[in-house]
């Protein structure tokens, strides 16, 4: 049988105890870890972050695609649900519909564990009664989490209240809920990879793609410590300036990334005219992939200026 939980039963949760033992060839594919799924209706985003006791669980757990959903699977995790689900969103099935119809065709049911968004903010969540516990999720408004094997019930709730709680990108909110998720008792038997992946029609690189964020944490003994870390470098690398971000070189700015750029050896002698400093920065910028970032002869990305003042 099929238990989902809407966007409307966003303080329930549910427990399933595992009632039963798996065969050891099944136990030693169990992706036991949380994840939440979630929804931006300001921008169109769709995401999902996930940490597991488990080898690249960026490979297995996280799926989306704009414009249509995004799909968390786990516990004895089935892939297909990843791609299938997608399919049957694209095709018009709210994620209520696409968990119900996943599972009603899958006979290991009991042992999955999904969590679902679709592109109109509608979610979804399920839980085998054969996972192992604590097993749960919540589905509220525009997010969907769940996790197996976990501490306790704590980290699923964690989670629900981080996220509608914090402000910012749907990137920001996901990264949000996932450390309190960690914080509130996590996944039982530890700590070892995690991934973000958000996705929005054009957002990947050169606007070809709908890759937004794609991070993986594949094997580190802090895996959200460490996705954090990349997180910040993708914005970095593929941000944009805002207004008042971007500053003129005259002045002390003018000497320190004169300075900088000596250090680094990228610019001779001590006087540079403004061309020489411009075209070393110029150099600096392409060879550290900031061209996102780059601005017209004078100006600089305070960003980009940070970044230079720690470079050794």
């Amino acid at each position: 049988m099929c238990n989902t939980s809407s966007q409307n039963t966003a303080n329930a949760i549910e427990s399933k105890v595992g009632k039963g033992c798996l065969e050891f060839n099944e136990r030693r594919d169990v992706v036991a870890t949380f994840s939440i799924v979630g929804f931006d209706p300001e921008t169109g985003e769709l995401g999902v972050a996930v940490q597991s006791k488990f080898l690249a669980v960026g490979a297995v757990v996280p799926w989306a695609r704009a414009e249509v959903g995004a799909v968390a699977t786990q516990a004895t995790a089935n892939v297909s649900y990843g791609p299938r689900g997608l399919d049957l969103m694209s095709r018009g099935k709210s994620a209520r519909q696409t968990i119900e119809e996943l599972t009603a065709s899958d006979p290991d049911r009991s042992h999955r564990q999904v969590g679902v968004v679709d592109a109109s903010g509608g979610t979804a969540t399920f839980t085998g009664e054969d996972c192992f516990e604590w097993a749960g999720g919540i589905a509220g408004e525009h997010f969907a989490a769940q996790g197996n094997i976990l501490v306790g019930k704590e980290t699923v709730a964690a989670m629900a209240e981080t996220y509608q709680n914090t402000s910012g990108s749907l990137s920001k909110k996901l990264l949000a809920a996932l450390d309190a998720g960690q914080n509130a008792g996590g996944d039982s038997r530890g700590k070892q990879s995690a991934a973000l992946l958000v996705v929005r029609e054009g957002g990947g690189y050169g606007g070809l793609d709908d890759r937004a964020v794609d991070l993986r944490v594949d094997d580190h003994p802090e895996p959200i410590e460490e996705l954090f870390r990349l997180y910040r470098l993708h914005e970095l690398y593929f941000g944009h300036a805002r207004p008042e971000d971007i500053i003129p070189i005259e002045g002390e700015v003018r000497d320190e990334v004169a300075t900088s750029l000596q250090r680094l050896g990228y610019l001779a002698g001590e006087a540079p005219s403004d061309r020489e400093l411009h075209a070393a920065l110029q150099a600096f910028i392409r060879t550290e992939n900031f061209e996102e970032r780059e601005q017209k002869q004078g100006c600089i990305d305070r960003a980009v200026l940070e970044f230079l003042r720690e470079r050794r």
